[in-house]
């Protein structure tokens, strides 16, 4: 889950043994907190989100009908593992709970190490430890060169900040015959140069654990406190109630809700792809949903609701779900022609709109069938809700007269049918009209702390861009080891590493190297 550590390397080279008077917390706070234990979770965790993806969960639409076609013993086993609604399951939201702790505490465990890299560089090295690492080499100049600026300078142009430390080593002279001489105490100075970059690098792991936990914990806050719901919008209509969901496999219940404001549909619309089609969803481009709010505290204002522009207020997000099939007319045209002969009026009116002839007659645009006919007790009904005979029924009252019901067909009805026949005064034909279905369902999702916007948004475009910053980026290290020989010549003991990336560090080793010689 952390960054490896050179310093935790060396001691988990070493076997590690453990005296039977260790505390039993200790070691359960070790099982805990270990990178194995984390990983382990982490992948139980994707491998229950995988099977939410693959299984359909019971809160999708179309979930009844995949329910009927599993078998008695998948709906068994399923339904008993809570796999239907997996994501609201208790072992679930443990699983969350216990990585949660495990990346809190293996933070704790493993941070201070990683914190030292930045506040305390290694800024001197023995020649043993050089030697000891990954990439290193031994350059040989000649007399009168200074090493300390060759060096900086190449440090310098590959990136590197350099720093110069002297110090003071001791060693033990020889005898004739070889051996160490420990009455011949030896003074020698040693120069060290260190350069680093990328040192914040080290601390990606950490950066990369608390956007898992803000994700993790802005999932949790919003299934404990948010729910789900549904509202119809038919233009016209004013509610305050909304409709929650809640599931038992392939039940659906729903109970009202009181919402602290109110909600009028002043109006739909569907961008349709073909304007002659049907308003199926394969021949739509958007849905809209238009709507006035009116809130007791803060007032009131019109909200449009679309499918790529939902609407969030006071905890509540409104997206747009699904559309009722039936066919209806956002606008229409009628073709008003008087009785007794002149020219043909068009008017134009919206859904429950209303206009005024030049006489003063008015009309009110009441209903749409699209697909006319006779129901069996003789009353005007519609078929289906396909535009096949569509007719736009109106409210007329002639001035200092009586309201009648009216009824525009289209073209093709002959004048002496008593339905279509002429009405006070004009005849009437139904023009162009847009299309409508006849209500929108938008979908609300109550989220009072926002935390699905903590969540998905923060936690989740923070994770990637973390993720990106740890495996993009190396913090990389180097030390030139300044040793003068007594003939004036110089040995300079090169070495490096990086926490990861060790090919691209092992090209910028080597052009480091050339340009010391050069």
């Amino acid at each position: 889950m952390s960054a490896v550590e050179e310093t935790l390397n060396t001691k988990s080279a070493q076997p590690r043994t453990r005296g039977k008077s260790t505390p039993l917390l200790n070691r359960g706070l070790d099982l805990i907190s270990s990178v194995r234990n984390g990983v382990v979770q982490l992948v139980i965790l994707v491998i229950l989100s995988m099977i939410g993806m693959l299984v359909m969960q019971q809160n999708v639409q179309g979930f009844e009908a995949y329910y009927v076609s599993l078998t008695p013993a998948e709906k068994m086993v399923f339904g008993s593992l809570g796999i239907f609604d997996i994501y609201h399951s208790w072992y679930f939201n443990v699983l969350l709970l216990s990585l949660s702790l495990n990346i809190v505490l293996a933070s704790i465990d493993r941070f201070p190490s990683a914190w030292d890299y930045i506040v305390k560089p290694k800024l001197t090295a023995t020649r043993d430890w050089l030697l000891g690492r990954q990439d290193n080499t031994i350059i040989e100049l000649p007399k009168d060169q200074d090493g300390v600026a060759k060096i900086t300078s190449a440090f310098q142009n590959a990136g590197f900040k350099p720093k110069t430390t002297t110090s003071e080593t001791t060693e033990y002279g020889t005898d004739s015959e070889g051996r160490k001489d420990f009455s011949n105490i030896i003074t020698k100075e040693t120069t060290v140069v260190f350069g680093e970059s990328g040192k914040l690098n080290r601390l990606g792991a950490y950066v990369v654990h608390v956007f898992l936990l803000t994700l993790f914990l802005g999932h949790f806050v919003a299934l404990t406190t948010g729910f789900d719901a549904n509202v119809r919008m038919t233009p016209g209509q004013i509610t305050s109630e909304i409709q929650i969901e809640q599931f038992e496999l392939d039940k659906k219940l729903q109970f009202n809700a009181q919402l602290p404001f109110s909600m009028e549909c002043t109006d739909i619309q569907q961008t349709l792809i073909r304007a002659d089609g049907g308003i199926d969803v394969s021949n739509t481009l958007d849905w809209r949903t238009q709507m006035k709010v009116t809130d007791p505290e803060y007032g009131s204002f019109i909200a449009d609701v679309s499918m790529n522009k939902p609407l969030d207020y006071r905890g509540y997000r409104f997206f747009q779900a699904q559309t009722i099939p039936f066919g209806s007319a956002r606008k229409i045209t009628l073709n008003v022609t008087p009785e007794k002969g002149g020219e043909t009026l068009k008017v134009n009116l919206d859904r429950n709109g209303s206009a005024n002839l030049p006489d003063g007659t008015a009309v009110e645009f009441a209903e749409f069938m699209p697909d006319f006919t006779f129901g069996q007790d003789g009353q005007p009904d519609t078929r289906s809700g396909e535009y096949n005979q569509p007719v736009a029924v109106l409210n007329v009252t002639p001035p200092n007269g009586e309201r009648s019901r009216v009824f525009a067909f289209g073209s093709g009805i002959a004048d002496n049918i008593p339905v279509g026949a002429p009405k006070a005064g004009y005849k009437w034909r139904l023009g162009e009209f847009e299309k409508s279905p006849l209500a929108h369902i938008l979908s609300i999702k109550y989220d009072p702390f926002s935390a699905s916007f903590i969540a998905w948004y923060i936690g989740g475009f923070g994770l990637c861009g973390a993720l990106m910053f740890v495996f993009f980026f190396s913090h990389k290290r180097v030390w030139a080891q300044i040793n003068k020989r007594e003939d004036g010549t110089t040995e300079i003991l090169l070495a490096g590493d990086a926490n990861r990336n060790h090919l691209g560090f092992q090209d910028k080793f080597k052009r480091i190297v050339e340009a010391i010689q050069r």
